[in-house]
């Protein structure tokens, strides 16, 4: 049984390895996150002003919120975006790894 549980443990290993080192593992992970990413940005918020500004402030404050969206953002939330995705992967793989290790219990108490 332990030996069945080291197997288990090193095939989960070496998925978890694929998935932080293989290229199109790495590729399709990063085309997910611009997507995401960009649908992220898509819907951000706009700032709306209660009194009217006179126009050399409101032209400031929107030179700042598009600099913000357009330059400092996209790089923050891709790089977000990825880790989240990173680890529902692992998350997956750590889930299959219970389910396996519960089934081979399973099978050695019958």
């Amino acid at each position: 049984m332990k030996q069945k549980f080291a197997e288990a443990l090193k095939e989960y290993r070496r998925e978890v390895f694929k998935v932080e080192h293989d290229h199109e593992e790495l590729g399709s992970l990063t085309e997910e996150a611009l997507h995401i990413t960009q649908d992220h940005l898509n819907n951000a918020y706009h700032y709306h002003f209660h009194k009217l500004p006179d126009a050399d402030r409101a032209e400031v404050i929107n030179m700042i919120n598009n600099y913000t969206l357009e330059a400092l953002l996209p790089p923050v939330v891709e790089k977000i975006t990825k880790r989240q995705l990173l680890m529902e992967r692992k998350l997956d793989l750590l889930v299959h790894l219970l389910e396996e290790a519960l089934d081979r219990i399973g099978d050695s108490d019958q």
